[in-house]
């Protein structure tokens, strides 16, 4: 590399042989490894917050660079409750691989999201 990467535009790959590389940010497959995203975000929409995510490949480390946001966790079966976590500047939190989860801001953040991507899914929240 001979000059710097732009982490709100680009994504980290850390690849299984050792090497780093950088490229487009994706949710899914498409990716050799472990995948690190920053994001700054400034509403709802941009974290998709009417949408469940999740990561079968591995856990994912979500980590609250500045600002505040609530990170949720679907219940993982019949009569399991959802968790809420609250993240703030300096926090983070690892989500369970297997574990649908969401975001929702309080204030506009800058977000930082580590894991492997292959097999992510989505779906929407289900409305009222």
């Amino acid at each position: 590399m001979t000059s710097s990467i732009e982490m709100f535009a680009r994504a980290l790959n850390f690849g299984p042989d050792g090497r780093v590389s950088d490229s487009e940010r994706r949710m899914s497959s498409g990716t050799d490894g472990w995948q690190l995203a920053t994001f700054h975000v400034e509403s709802d929409a941009e974290v998709h917050a009417d949408h469940w995510e999740m990561h079968p490949a591995s856990e994912e480390a979500v980590c609250c660079l500045s600002g505040a946001f609530r990170l949720y966790l679907r219940p993982a079966g019949p009569g399991d409750t959802g968790t809420e976590v609250r993240l703030t500047a300096g926090t983070a939190f690892v989500v369970p691989r297997n574990r649908w989860h969401r975001l929702e801001l309080e204030q506009p953040s800058d977000i930082m999201s580590i894991g492997l991507r292959d097999g992510t899914r989505i779906e929407p929240v289900a409305g009222p």
